[in-house]
């Protein structure tokens, strides 16, 4: 019973959990950054609210100074 039914390619293992790790953390940090403009802005990614629109007016001015 000394034979290997299966072989694995370790670097192979490798590379696919570090870009599994590396997708997860991306996702997650997005999502985090999502909700912190959202709770910023009044609204969400794609929706127009008279907040949203007057706290990116300010930023403007403040990054054109």
């Amino acid at each position: 019973m000394s034979e290997k039914i299966i072989t694995l390619n370790e670097d192979a293992v490798k590379t696919e959990l570090k870009d599994l790790v590396r997708k997860s953390v991306e996702e997650t940090l997005n999502e985090l950054l999502d909700n912190e403009a959202e709770e910023l802005t009044g609204a969400s990614k794609y929706e127009r609210s008279e907040d949203k629109v007057q706290y990116l007016s300010q930023k403007e001015k403040r990054c054109k100074k």
